[in-house]
């Protein structure tokens, strides 16, 4: 065999030469007529082995839906695979992402859109990425991240900051050990032996439980995580899937399981509380969102279109959910997140900005972070969430580089709301309570309709 395919043009070039010792055998391919569209969630094929004297007809699934469902695939009789990702969301998303990132300055990022009360995955997205047609090779040493095939939503593992929050607040309130007007002291630093908690800005010597999710205090949640306790913080965060791979039906996704200490200590409690020690992927944390918005009830992660909920019981109470729901909703109206305060589309969530873990040696890598913004709409009954991740984003915006959440993830999170709301078919709200986006921020993405 001298070439694995050709095109029309080549082959009638070939026949031309006349040589009888020239043959031409027939083999199946696979087309991606979108090109880079869905890349990381399609994978990719390649061909069959290939001898001396036969080739293998059948090509083989390399990455994504078509490695996991390669068997299935192969066979001409079975239907079509139906997935759950909506090809105008999917686009939107795409193209509203990679102008974010351009903007932002980010080395890369992430979407993941799901449904909040079956899992299903409306789209999925990592960008850098790839023309399945014409799949690049594999880096063998070095970052994986660097490499376009790398799936940052499914498969990068980071720790994601204060998005993890929710999760301690919402344990404090489901257990009954705080309610949300509960006073927490997060009068600082915090001392833990010779590691010391402290808060990004001064926010006081006391704040409510409320307050402390909706000004993002690492101190008060801290705190909160003190009068839970190791053990329990650990049981709980698994009850949302938190410590084990996502199951999603991407073979990427089953090599990321989260990353996080042996040894649970109170030092581990405190930090991971706040999202940081642990390392989770951005789908890990849109699933574990979806169970704090819907009502309590865990969802998982899913690509495949069906009539049928991949939920399980409730993992906290309806109540507990509803407060948690009242607390995303301020964080956008008061807090952290106020860029996301549209004025049709109620939006709730909850920001992350943490320092970049180094690849190459322990530690952080200074002024370098991954900022989040984990985000449900509509507030007033949760359909969607939504988790935007930045890699190295810089917001010049201002005299001096912005790399919080709020100044990066946020804008580019609520740009893909304003957009996908009405084609996914939601009203705009009747009794607006929020307010325009800066018109310097919405101008960021005008010309990519």
């Amino acid at each position: 065999w001298i070439k694995k395919s050709i095109s029309p043009e080549q082959m009638h070039m070939v026949k031309n030469l006349g040589e009888p010792g020239l043959k031409f055998g027939s083999r199946e391919i696979r087309l991606y007529p979108n090109g880079r569209f869905a890349a990381h969630v399609l994978g990719g094929t390649t061909f069959g082995e290939q001898g001396v004297n036969e080739a293998e007809t059948s090509i083989i699934g390399e990455a994504g839906i078509e490695f996991t469902f390669e068997g299935y695939l192969s066979k001409s009789e079975n239907k079509a695979l139906a997935l759950s990702i909506d090809i105008p969301i999917q686009s939107i998303i795409e193209k509203v992402l990679e102008n974010g990132i351009h903007v932002m300055n980010a080395k890369g990022g992430s979407a993941v859109l799901m449904d909040v009360n079956n899992g299903q995955i409306l789209a999925l997205t990592s960008l850098p990425d790839f023309d399945p047609n014409f799949r690049p090779r594999a880096i063998i040493k070095g970052d994986p991240s660097a490499s376009p095939l790398f799936n940052r939503a499914a498969q990068g593992l980071y720790e994601l900051g204060s998005t993890l929050k929710i999760f301690t607040a919402a344990q404090a309130l489901d257990e009954n050990l705080a309610s949300v007007d509960t006073t927490i002291n997060i009068k600082g630093p915090m001392s833990l032996g010779r590691f010391r908690v402290t808060d990004h800005h001064y926010l006081g010597e006391e704040l409510t439980l409320s307050d402390v999710i909706v000004r993002s205090s690492n101190i008060g949640t801290a705190r909160i995580a003190g009068m839970i306790g190791g053990p329990q913080q650990k049981r709980f965060l698994k009850k949302f899937g938190l410590l084990d791979v996502t199951g999603v039906e991407l073979p990427e996704a089953s090599r990321a399981a989260p990353q996080f200490p042996k040894r649970w200590s109170k030092i581990s409690t405190a930090t991971i509380s706040y999202g940081h020690g642990i390392s989770i992927t951005p789908l890990h944390l849109a699933s574990a969102y979806c169970a704090i918005v819907n009502g309590g009830r865990r969802v998982l992660p899913t690509l495949i279109k069906s009539n049928e909920s991949r939920s399980s019981s409730a993992i906290i109470s309806h109540d507990t959910s509803i407060k948690l729901q009242n607390m995303l909703r301020d964080v956008v109206k008061t807090g952290t997140a106020k860029g996301a305060n549209l004025i049709d589309y109620e939006i709730g969530g909850k920001t992350g900005t943490a320092e970049k873990v180094n690849f190459d040696k322990p530690g952080y890598i200074k002024d370098k972070v991954i900022t989040t913004f984990a985000a449900a709409f509509p507030m007033s009954q949760p359909k969607y969430v939504l988790v935007v991740t930045l890699d190295e984003p810089e917001d010049w915006s201002t005299d001096k580089p912005e790399r919080t959440a709020g100044w990066t993830a946020v804008p580019v999170a609520t740009e893909i709301v304003r957009r996908i709301a009405p084609v996914l078919g939601l009203e705009p709200d009747s009794m607006p309570t929020g307010r325009k986006t800066a018109s310097a921020r919405a101008n960021l993405f005008q010309g990519e309709e």
